[in-house]
């Protein structure tokens, strides 16, 4: 059933803004009437209204959503495809499964991205226009827990919105489609499914990218089979704070539980994930030994973090004076205030553990060496990116300067270790898309563990 439905995903060229989204939405539901319902299920923290598309009538229910950060736009252009298909392609209707997709749940972050949608697709550009929210105005992590010390019951509109719909659907299925930006492919599941492991690992490799074998996303992930991961929680996070800093966990985390965990709780969901990168370099898929303990290869990761967080606690004071009634700028202060307050106890924590924890006095492999030296510039090319937005068009022009040229430096020592390869978005989108239509089968065949 997948192959041909992959197949037939077009080339695209650029990422779709919300409006074209939103345009190409109206058109489906327009000349489909009988088949497609749109609907609105909720309003952004902006005023703008937040869709869904309702496709089939089947036993089963399923609900996949986009944007659970707004720098994520992949899986708008999977549920693009597929909800063109569910309406076209009558094989699809043996999942016998009612969708509900949501394009867009941040449209107001996603436009704050939308600078880059189009390209060119170069890392210097993907961070001069990138925006991601922190963690207490993210979709994906604000649904409520309680758990301890940790109390959190102040989900944003955009989460209330999906909220409604676990609660009043009872999705079997849910699909939170996020990617990362640099590296290889990697899954993460609620619950242990074995049969699908090999699905999700061949959908990769016959797109020739590489799974991610560098290191995992947090220090406390349970991995699974090879690139596939337990599904993380604030619990789990919760806990490797409790243990590896002396603060109460709950003043660090500031923020809710996962989708996952909150659509889990309220309708037994079985949810995926599939990570897709935009860029990766051959080093991410290399299991062979470094000539570096992965221990300091860790550590080197920290001390590039450390670097970047010494400049912007640097920098921001001299910024925020002349941005003060910026209102534009505020995405972009919450974003900076939050990482700056948080980052001293969160990089305590995993230089805590990359000093105690005894898997670390290994060699490193060459995947998880490229991660920390590398990637990890990467991903604090973004951080510094941010600042530039807050600084760029104000009366301190000379500090704008200082960051962009800061900004410009990391960009170099970033593509001077580099060999790395745009990826197409179709290949993109065929793997996402695949491994739903796996995941949709499995659950059709398969009566799943409460």
């Amino acid at each position: 059933m997948s192959e041909s439905v992959l197949d037939k995903v077009p080339d695209y060229k650029t990422f779709y803004t919300v409006d074209e989204l939103n345009a190409n939405s109206e058109k489906l539901a327009q000349e489909h009437p009988s088949k497609v319902k749109i609907f609105k299920i909720g309003r952004s923290r902006n005023g703008e209204d937040i869709r869904a598309l309702r496709i089939g009538k089947g036993k089963k229910t399923a609900l996949l959503f986009g944007f659970p950060h707004p720098n994520e736009p992949i899986g708008s252009m999977t549920l693009e495809f597929l909800a063109q298909k569910l309406i076209t392609d009558t094989t699809l209707a043996k999942l016998d499964f009612t969708w509900f997709i949501v394009k867009c749940a941040d449209p107001d972050g996603a436009r704050l991205n939308e600078g880059w949608f189009k390209g060119p697709y170069t890392p210097i550009n993907y961070a001069l226009n990138y925006y991601r929210p922190p963690g207490f105005q993210q979709i994906e992590w604000t649904f409520p827990i309680k758990y301890k010390t940790l109390t959190w019951n102040k989900p944003i509109p955009e989460t209330k919105a999906l909220m409604k719909i676990m609660e009043t659907q009872k999705p079997q299925f849910m699909y939170s489609l996020h990617n990362s930006g640099f590296g290889g492919v990697y899954f993460y599941v609620s619950a242990p499914c074995k049969p699908l492991y090999p699905k999700f690992q061949n959908f990769a490799k016959k797109e020739k990218l590489p799974l991610h074998l560098g290191e995992p996303e947090t220090p406390y992930m349970k991995q699974l089979a090879k690139a596939i991961f337990k599904m993380p929680t604030s619990v789990e996070a919760y806990e490797f704070l409790k243990k590896h800093t002396k603060k109460d966990p709950a003043k660090i985390i500031n923020f809710g539980t996962s989708s996952d965990d909150y659509a889990r709780r309220v309708a037994k969901s079985f949810t995926l994930v599939c990570e897709m990168p935009y860029y990766y370099d051959p080093r991410i898929g290399d299991t062979s030994k470094s000539d570096t303990e992965r221990k300091q290869a860790v550590l080197q990761g920290i001390k590039l973090a450390e670097e970047r967080y010494n400049f912007v606690k640097m920098k921001y004071p001299e910024i925020k004076r002349n941005i003060q009634n910026r209102k534009e700028k505020k995405p972009f202060v919450d974003a900076i205030e939050d990482s700056l307050k948080r980052f001293p106890d969160t990089i305590a924590a995993q230089k805590h553990w990359a000093q105690t924890d005894p898997k670390l006095k290994r060699k490193a492999t060459v995947a998880e060496k490229f991660d920390s030296y590398v990637i990890s510039l990467f991903y604090n090319l973004l951080s510094l990116g941010m600042l530039y937005r807050c600084v760029k068009d104000t009366e301190n022009g000379e500090t704008e300067k200082e960051v962009l040229h800061q900004l410009q430096q990391w960009n170099k020592r970033l593509e001077k270790q580099l060999t790395y390869k745009v990826i197409p978005i179709r290949s993109l989108v065929k793997v996402q898309l695949g491994s739903a239509l796996a995941t949709a089968e499995y659950i059709s065949k398969k009566r799943l563990p409460n």
